[in-house]
């Protein structure tokens, strides 16, 4: 029996397909969502789910949650003396909802489908694949969020020709994507997203403001007092939700020992408050949805249809914004807590060959741009260690693209292809998920033809064909989601490639300062948008390397007049740069 699994940041969810569709699974205590939270109690015994959840209010230290950020980092997270890595809490959740599964559907449950966030990285889709592994599943697909939802509402609502965008915000990420249906097919155009940004970023920000009203920063007082700050935050969340519906919530504020004494203080939070405190988190999801209609290359006058997923969904303010940005009214015709393990479940039906979605197509993009390293000749000088893109971001799947590079020495007798995912320039920017040697170069001058081949397929498969031109000879190499995991020390690589950029010191601030703001905008640009910009870095770079003061300046104005243009939004109205 195969069943889908939204494995969440707040809230994990199981479904099915039967004859008449998707259908949710309840779990041990009749309710749909289990919380993705595990605890270890005095006694030594794991608890997960809405026990650890309750647990975790009174014992913060004995339990942990919000684990799914961590996936695919070499981190151990303490639980109640234990320690965990993020994949294990996150398989204990899963075994969680397969022996729910098993107990309600009366059968073994071996394989799943489960989604992740559509902008999580290869690690983390390999971490949760061995989360489920060690589950005791097996992960046929791993299905982008807010491609399940697309999914989820292709089935239950009707297949007319219409164009989306999703918002998925749930408790710890937000995800966008753009989709078109039509003739009974689901075409994801384009996907974005941000996996620090979610509803517990806002109930944060109110136990921010709270404490600050007395002097305290949150993060030095969860340190001090846990028990505290688990409470003021249970306090928040709850006054956050109340806000969903009112416009006036109290919010108890616990003592320093995380009691509620007879006196202790309430305070009366508004939603203009609520809103105000809120507005920086609020703001960050502005850019992943430019950036997915700019890849889309949509205005967003071109979207028919708004729809909202995750809980996090409910808060006025995001329903508001929503509506001022799009003038239109989002939708949310099902449960938004409930849509992507619906979802998830349509693409379990998909692999078990189930008649009652036996006429749907979908299909999916690949959520970063895919490429290699390679040389790059700057003045006089050959300089490593620069990006190649073979495959850019949002591009459909599957999908093969061929680039022609060259050797850089006579009688070079091999290449090394390093392989990275990400949007950087530079490969030091990028994450590195594979490496391999192409051999046998016959000898000869420098500047020998090589094409390199990448074939990119819906299960996340990447393989990477070379060809020496001269001889034809190809060297083949796979890569794969399914892969064994990453060393320990590739790991600790990763986290400093994602972490914020380090350059070299420049001798002039002015210098570094422009550069570092050209790479950012690049990165946030669609991968048609990029060449110019590209360029003008890399001239700006040779005009550094020259040492001519003269011509650095005047290269520095026209980037930084670029620049200026794209943030400034100046041609947005003939769609050359971001389109609204």
């Amino acid at each position: 029996m195969i069943v889908g699994i939204d494995l969440g940041t707040t809230n994990s969810v199981g479904a099915y397909m039967d004859h008449e569709g998707p259908k949710l699974i309840p779990n041990v205590l009749g309710e749909y969502l289990t919380p993705s939270v595990v605890g270890v109690d005095r006694d030594g015994n794991v608890l997960v789910g809405k026990a650890a959840k309750e647990y975790q209010v009174l014992e913060p230290e004995r339990c942990v949650s919000l684990f799914k950020r961590f996936m695919g980092l070499d981190r151990k997270l303490e639980v109640g003396g234990k320690f965990f890595s993020p994949e294990q809490l996150s398989s204990l959740v899963l075994k969680s909802i397969k022996q729910d599964a098993e107990v309600f559907l009366k059968t073994s449950v071996n394989e799943a489908v489960v989604t992740v966030p559509a902008y999580f990285n290869d690690n983390q889709r390999k971490a949760t694949i061995a989360a489920g592994q060690i589950a005791g599943l097996d992960v046929k697909r791993i299905l982008n969020e807010p491609t399940a939802a697309a999914l989820a509402y292709g089935v239950h609502c009707g297949r007319e020709d219409r164009t989306l965008i999703i918002l998925d915000l749930g408790g710890g990420t937000f995800d966008v994507s753009i989709v078109e249906v039509f003739d009974g097919a689901i075409e994801v155009k384009a996907s974005s997203g941000e996996c620090f940004l979610g509803g517990e970023d806002f109930t944060a920000a109110m136990a921010a403001f709270l404490l600050k009203r007395k002097g305290g920063v949150l993060e030095q007082t969860e340190l001090k007092n846990p028990r505290m700050v688990s409470r003021l935050i249970q306090q928040c969340e709850i006054a956050k939700r109340r806000l969903a519906r009112e416009d006036l919530a109290s919010i108890r504020i616990p003592d320093e020992s995380g009691e509620f004494p007879e006196d202790s203080e309430v305070f009366e939070m508004t939603i203009a408050q609520f809103n105000e405190v809120t507005r920086h988190i609020l703001e960050r999801a502005e850019m992943p949805i430019r950036r997915a209609l700019g890849d889309a290359n949509l205005a967003r006058d071109r979207i028919d249809q708004v729809l909202l997923v995750g809980g996090a969904t409910r808060m006025r303010c995001f329903v508001d914004y929503v509506q001022h940005k799009f003038q239109k009214t989002p939708k949310s015709q099902l449960n938004p807590d409930e849509v992507v393990a619906i979802g998830a479940a349509v693409q379990a039906g998909l692999f078990a060959n189930d008649a009652i979605v036996e006429d749907l197509v979908v299909t999916d993009v690949s959520p970063f741009t895919l490429g290699i390293a390679v040389s790059k000749t700057i003045g006089d000088e050959i300089l490593p260690d620069y990006y190649l893109p073979m495959i850019n971001r949002n591009t459909t799947i599957p999908v093969s693209r061929t680039n022609r590079v060259v050797t850089i020495s006579p009688n070079q007798p091999k290449i090394e292809i390093n392989v990275y995912q990400g949007e950087g320039r530079m490969v030091k920017d990028n994450l590195k998920i594979g490496s391999f040697e192409a051999t046998g170069i016959p000898p000869g001058p420098s500047g020998q033809a090589i094409d390199v081949r990448f074939t990119y397929d819906l299960n996340g498969v990447l393989e990477v064909e070379v060809t020496i031109v001269k001889t034809a000879r190809k060297i083949s190499h796979v890569i794969t989601q399914h892969a064994k995991s990453l060393t320990p020390a590739d790991i600790r690589l990763a986290i400093q490639q994602m972490q914020a950029l380090k350059h070299h010191p420049r001798d002039e601030a002015i210098n570094q300062t422009i550069l570092r703001r050209a790479e950012r905008v690049y990165k946030e640009l669609s991968p048609q948008q990029r060449n110019q910009l590209g360029d003008m870095i890399e001239g700006f770079e040779g005009a550094m390397q020259s040492q001519d003061k003269q011509a650095i300046t005047e290269v520095r104005q026209l980037l930084e007049e670029i620049l200026n243009r794209i943030e400034g939004g100046e041609d947005e109205s003939s769609g050359s740069y971001l389109p609204w």
